[in-house]
């Protein structure tokens, strides 16, 4: 409708199709993402799921269509020996939750090392310019309105890459898996730009690739604050404009200028 008035017109949609994960011949998940860095979403998804934590963990990956369906995409693994494999998941995860549906929700017992270095903290002041260098990544979300954002940020807050999806979790796994394949994991002093809300997964993710400090467009979730307090990730949340709500962290955000 325009102006009250009916017209047919062309629109821009985001794509939302199936991905399937299949480890050593066995089939690990099958989630719904938008196409594109799909090897990067994979790793960032096996960091979060397993041991793997290096680019060499990972002994070859490759993307297939599947024969009998070409609609549905697939992405061969093999990990190096020793490496801890993630638990198998046989249904299909939606591009909403990649947690909810997990049998068990194993205890967190935190991340391998520190998340950032004593002197590191976020300025306050950055935090905009940061928003807008997410956005102007953006380029799908231009044409269609519906695809979630995350992007990294280095410790010297240069931005570094940006990744859409319709899933919030598969943007950030896109960013960390990325991260992976630039052998940048422990990804120590780095912050997380993310839109929509921070939910438990979205911490968890963040603490188990070593990051320092999530920033999102909305709030977070009660789990998602008290995760990031027991294991001291800067949460901050209602970015919008200049200003901004600090969860967790508080100490690491200064109102001085970046150094």
């Amino acid at each position: 409708m325009i102006d009250g008035q009916a017209a047919t017109t062309t629109d821009a949609i985001a794509v939302e199709s199936p991905l399937t994960v299949i480890l050593d011949g066995e089939v690990l998940v099958t989630t719904m993402r938008t196409p594109g860095h799909d090897l990067e979403l994979v790793a960032g998804w096996l960091v979060n799921e397993s041991g793997v934590r290096r680019p060499d963990d990972i002994v070859s990956m490759g993307a297939f269509a599947t024969h009998d369906d070409d609609s549905i995409d697939t992405v061969r693994v093999s990990l190096a020996a020793g490496v801890r494999p993630p638990r198998p998941r046989a249904f299909v995860t939606s591009s909403a939750c990649g947690v909810c549906s997990a049998d068990v929700l194993a205890a967190f017992e935190g991340p391998d090392g520190p998340l950032m270095s004593d002197g590191w903290a976020l300025p306050a002041i950055a935090i905009p310019d940061l928003f807008d260098a997410m956005r102007d990544g953006q380029r799908m979300f231009e044409q269609t309105g519906a695809l979630h954002a995350a992007a990294l940020v280095a410790p010297d807050l240069t931005p570094l890459w940006v990744r859409e999806d319709v899933g919030r979790h598969n943007a950030v796994d896109k960013v960390i898996g990325k991260g992976l394949f630039d052998n940048r994991v422990p990804l120590t002093d780095h912050t997380l730009i993310v839109s929509g809300r921070i939910s438990y997964e979205i911490v968890h993710k963040a603490l188990t690739a070593g990051i320092a400090a999530i920033v999102a467009v909305s709030g977070p979730t009660s789990l998602a604050i008290d995760l990031a307090r027991a294991h001291g990730l800067v949460l901050a949340g209602f970015a919008r404009g200049t200003r901004v709500n600090i969860y967790s962290g508080d100490a690491r955000i200064t109102t001085e200028g970046p150094r």
